[in-house]
C-alpha cells in the first residue's frame, strides 16, 4: 500500500475520531444527569414530609428526616407543644444492650412503631424482632405483641390486603372460594356468611379488568353487624390473555377484561349481609354496571365506593352509575328488606364526575339531607338536597372555581370542610381548604398562604396538619385548628444541601391554548448550565388525561421523574396541562370529549411554539415528545398527526386503540361504541395505527408483555401498521413486566436518554450507562 496514502488515511481517521469524541456525551455527563433523579435528590432534603401518626384524641407523632438521620416528634395540639417523642440516644443504648447489636440514635431501625395509650411506653419491631421500651427508665424488653404489618385493611378501608376489619376491630371479612367469610380476631373462629358464590359470580370480588386484588370490596355498617357488598357477575365477560416468557412451556394468564362495545360487561348485584345470623338480603334494583362516580373500579377511593350507611344501619344510601357515566341515580335501601326508594337522578351530556380522588357526596340521615357534587353550572360545586323529596334545597358553593374533595361534614354545627382549586388568585391548580355552612353562607378560607395545600385532618376532628408549597418553593408544615388559627409551625423544609449540590427548581410557565384565549399552565426544566446564546432541543413530557395531567401534583418535589435529569443532557423539557384535563371548569375538561385522539396536542404544539418565541434558546425545529400509558398514546398520535413538527418520540405502554383497552375509560370519555355512516365506529378514527403511515421522524415504542392494565396488543397494532407502511421504528419490550416495567424501569430511562441524545440532539451517548438507585440510609427507619 502507498505509504503516503496510508499516512493521509491515518490523519483523516484521527481527525474523524476527534470530531466524534467532541460530539458525544460521556459517562461523567450521564452521572451528572443521574444526580437529579429522585433517589439522589431526596437524600438532600431535610425536615420535609410530615406524616402524622395519631395516638389519642388529637395528639400525634411523626418522623422527620434530617442531615444527621431522623428525629421523632410528639405534638399535643391542646397544650400547643412540640417535643421530642423520646430520647433517641437513650433508646439506642437500651436497644443495643437488649439485642447485643449496636444502634445509633439518629438511625434507629424501627418498624410498626406505636405508643401506648398513656404514652409512657412504645412498641416497635427492629431487625425482625419485637420490642417494648419503657420511656420512664428506658428498659427495652421483648414484646410478643408486636408483629409484622398484617395484610389487612383496617376500619373498613382497602389497603392492598386480603381482609377488611370491622369498625369495632373484632371481625375481619375475607373471600374464600368466591364466598364471603368473617374471622373472629380474638378466637380465630371462621364463619361462612354466603354459600351460593361461584367462579365469576362471587361475593365482594375485586376485578375492574385493569385492576384487581384478592381482597373483598365491602362496607361494614357502623355497628359492625352488617356488610354492604355485591355479587359480581363476570360469567359472560370476555377474557384477556397474557403469556409469560420462560424456558419451557409458558404460563397463560387469563382474566375477565371487558372492552368497549362488548355486549356483556361486569355487573354487580347489590346485597346486604347480616353477620351475627348470616343472611343475604338482595337490594331490590337490577344489577348495576361495574361503575362508580369516580371510575369503573368501585373501590378506587379505598373502600366500597358510592355507599353510605346511616348511624343505626337501618338504611343504606347508594348511587348507581350508568355504563356511559352519563346518568347517576341516588337511592336509599331498607337494610332489613332490601326495598329501594328512588331519591333523585342527575343526567349529563358528556360524563358525570364526583370530584377528584374521593366520593363527594354524603347522606345525612338525621336531617334527611344529602350533600351532592355537581358540575351543572360548569364548575364543580356542592348542593344540599332534601332526601325525602329529592329536591335541591340550596346550592352550597358557587363561583368560577372548583370543589375537588369533600373532607368533613359537621352535622351538629352544619358546617362543611372541603378542598377547592382556582378560587384564590394565581395558579388555578393550587388547592386550599375552606369551610362553609350548609346554607352556603360564611365561606371561610382556612389556608391563606399561597401555594398548594395538602391537608390531614385529625381523627378527633379538632385540628389539621397543612403542608403547603409550590413547584419552585419548598414546603412548610403547620398545625391549625378547624377555624384556621395557627397553632404551631411543625417543619420548614430545608433544601440548602440540595441547592448546594447544584439543584434548581422548574420554571412555572403560562401560555395560551390552541384557541388563543385560554390560559394553560405547566413547568419548564432547563440545564443548570444553561447558555442562553446556544440552541437547545425541546422535549414535551406528556400525559393528556383526561383523568389527570402532565404535571400531576403542583406541590414541591425535588425531582419529577427524570425531567431535570433529561434537561441536564442538553434539552429544554416541559410538562403542560392542556385542555381536557381536570381540576378546572367542566367545559375545559370536556373540550376533547368524544375525540380523545386529539390528546391536547393542539395545545402542546401551540404552547411549545409560544415558549420558543419567548425563550430564543429553544430550538423549535428540534421538538421531541414522550409519555407513558395515556402519554404513550399521545406520543404516537403526535408523531403521526404532527409529523412535520415532532421529530423524535418515545411511546411507552400506550393505549393506542381504545377498543383494545378496558371498557370504562373509553366509554366514559369517548362514549359508547357506535357505528358511523361510513361503516366504521366512533373509535376507528381515534386509533393510532390508522395514521402510522404518516410517520416521518424517529419513533421508539415500548411495552411490557405482561401488562394487565394496557394489554401489549395495543402497541403490536401500531407495530403491524408501521411495517405495512414500510416505516422504520424502534421497539423495546419487557417480556415479563407489567405496566410500569418494575425492575427494568431504569433501563427504560437510560434507553430514553440515549434515544433523545442520539436522534434529537445529534450526539452519541455513552455505551450502556448503568443507572443505579442509591438508597437513602435515613429510610431504614419506618
Amino acid at each position: 500500500m502507498n505509504k503516503f496514502l496510508l499516512s493521509i488515511t491515518t490523519v483523516a481517521f484521527a481527525l474523524t475520531a476527534h470530531a466524534q469524541q467532541g460530539n458525544s456525551l460521556t459517562e461523567k455527563d450521564y452521572a451528572h444527569a443521574e444526580n437529579f433523579m429522585s433517589y439522589n435528590t431526596e437524600q438532600l432534603v431535610d425536615h420535609g414530609k410530615v406524616t402524622p401518626n395519631w395516638i389519642s384524641g388529637d395528639k400525634f407523632w411523626y418522623r422527620v428526616l434530617t442531615a444527621q438521620g431522623s428525629e421523632f416528634i410528639l405534638v399535643d395540639p391542646v397544650k400547643k407543644t412540640r417535643t421530642a417523642a423520646f430520647d433517641q440516644q437513650k433508646l439506642a443504648a437500651a436497644l443495643s444492650t437488649a439485642s447485643g447489636k449496636t444502634y445509633e440514635g439518629n438511625n434507629l431501625p424501627f418498624r410498626n412503631l406505636s405508643f401506648s395509650a398513656d404514652e409512657k411506653s412504645i412498641s416497635f419491631a427492629a431487625d425482625g424482632k419485637s420490642w417494648k421500651c419503657d420511656l420512664q427508665g428506658y428498659q427495652v424488653t421483648p414484646d410478643n405483641a408486636v408483629v409484622s404489618t398484617p395484610r389487612v385493611v383496617r376500619t373498613g378501608r382497602r389497603g392492598g390486603g386480603d381482609e377488611v376489619f370491622s369498625p369495632n376491630g373484632n371481625l375481619a371479612a375475607y373471600i374464600k372460594n368466591d364466598n364471603l367469610w368473617v374471622r373472629d380476631i380474638k378466637t380465630g373462629k371462621q364463619t361462612q356468611l354466603t354459600t351460593d358464590g361461584v367462579k365469576d359470580f362471587g361475593y365482594a370480588t375485586d376485578n375492574a379488568g385493569w385492576k384487581s386484588s384478592d381482597g373483598p370490596v365491602l362496607r361494614w355498617s357502623p355497628d359492625s353487624k352488617k356488610i354492604a357488598t355485591f355479587k359480581q357477575d363476570q360469567r359472560n365477560v370476555g377474557d384477556m390473555y397474557l403469556v409469560t416468557t420462560n424456558v419451557g412451556h409458558p404460563t397463560l394468564k387469563a382474566w375477565k377484561y371487558p372492552l368497549p362495545g362488548d355486549k356483556e360487561i361486569a355487573t354487580i348485584q347489590r346485597v346486604i349481609i347480616d353477620v351475627d345470623n348470616p343472611k343475604v338480603i338482595n337490594i331490590q334494583v337490577p344489577p348495576d354496571p361495574h361503575r362508580a362516580t369516580l371510575s369503573d373500579d368501585i373501590s378506587s377511593s379505598g373502600t366500597f365506593d358510592d355507599v353510605d350507611w346511616n348511624a343505626d344501619a337501618s338504611k343504606l344510601a347508594f348511587v348507581s352509575t350508568s355504563r356511559d357515566h352519563k346518568q347517576e341515580k341516588f337511592r336509599i335501601a331498607d337494610a332489613a328488606t332490601g326495598a329501594v326508594r328512588e331519591v333523585f337522578e342527575e343526567t349529563v351530556a358528556t360524563q358525570y364526575e364526583s370530584g377528584q380522588g374521593t366520593i363527594n357526596w354524603k347522606y345525612l340521615a338525621k336531617s334527611n339531607e344529602i350533600i351532592w357534587f355537581s358540575e351543572r353550572d360548569n364548575w364543580g360545586h356542592l348542593y344540599l338536597y332534601d332526601a325525602l323529596t329529592g329536591k335541591v334545597k340550596n346550592q352550597i358553593t358557587k363561583g368560577d372555581w372548583a370543589v375537588t374533595e369533600l373532607l368533613k361534614v359537621d352535622e351538629k354545627n352544619r358546617l362543611i370542610y372541603f378542598l377547592a382549586d382556582g378560587r384564590e388568585p394565581g395558579n388555578p391548580y393550587f388547592t386550599h381548604l375552606y369551610k362553609v355552612g350548609f346554607d352556603g353562607k360564611n365561606l371561610t378560607l382556612l389556608t391563606p398562604e399561597e401555594g398548594n395545600h395538602q391537608i390531614t385532618l385529625s381523627p378527633a376532628n379538632g385540628y389539621f396538619v397543612d403542608t403547603y408549597s409550590k413547584p419552585d418553593v419548598a414546603p412548610v408544615t403547620v398545625l391549625r385548628n378547624l377555624n384556621g388559627k395557627l397553632i404551631s409551625t411543625l417543619e420548614k423544609t430545608d433544601i440548602s444541601r440540595l441547592v448546594a449540590a447544584g439543584w434548581k427548581p422548574p420554571v412555572p410557565i403560562t401560555v395560551k391554548a390552541h384557541d388563543g384565549q385560554t390560559d394553560i399552565y405547566g413547568l419548564m426544566y432547563t440545564p443548570t448550565s444553561l447558555d442562553p446564546s446556544k440552541k437547545y432541543p425541546i422535549i414535551n413530557n406528556i400525559y393528556p388525561g383526561p383523568q389527570g395531567g402532565s404535571v400531576g401534583s403542583w406541590s414541591f418535589s425535588s425531582a419529577r421523574g427524570d425531567c431535570q435529569a433529561l434537561a441536564e443532557l442538553g434539552f429544554v423539557v416541559i410538562q403542560l396541562e392542556g385542555t381536557s384535563n381536570p381540576l378546572r371548569s367542566k367545559s375545559y375538561h370536556d373540550m376533547n370529549y368524544g375525540h380523545m385522539s386529539e390528546n391536547t396536542l393542539p395545545d402542546q404544539v401551540s404552547g411549545m411554539q409560544q415558549l420558543a418565541q419567548k425563550y430564543p434558546y429553544i430550538d423549535i425545529n428540534r421538538a421531541g415528545i414522550w409519555g407513558h400509558s395515556g402519554g404513550g398514546f399521545a406520543t404516537a398520535a403526535a408523531m403521526f398527526r404532527f409529523p412535520d413538527f415532532f421529530k423524535v418520540g418515545i411511546s411507552e405502554s400506550g393505549n393506542h386503540d381504545n377498543r383494545n383497552y378496558e371498557d370504562d375509560w373509553g366509554e366514559r370519555y369517548i362514549g359508547l361504541l357506535a357505528p358511523q355512516t361510513d361503516g366504521t365506529s366512533n373509535y376507528e378514527a381515534q386509533a393510532n395505527q390508522n395514521y402510522a403511515k404518516n410517520l416521518k421522524g424517529k419513533l421508539m415504542l415500548a411495552h411490557g408483555l405482561m401488562d394487565n392494565n394496557v394489554p401489549p396488543t395495543n402497541t403490536m397494532l401500531v407495530v403491524e401498521a408501521l411495517e405495512k407502511a414500510n416505516k422504520n421504528y424502534d421497539l423495546v419490550v419487557f417480556p415479563n413486566s407489567a405496566h410500569g416495567y418494575g425492575a427494568y424501569s431504569l433501563y427504560m430511562t437510560r434507553r430514553r436518554w440515549d434515544y433523545f441524545v442520539k436522534n434529537l440532539a445529534g450526539t452519541e451517548p455513552p455505551q450502556e450507562y448503568l443507572l443505579k438507585i442509591k438508597p437513602d440510609s435515613r429510610n431504614s427507619v419506618q
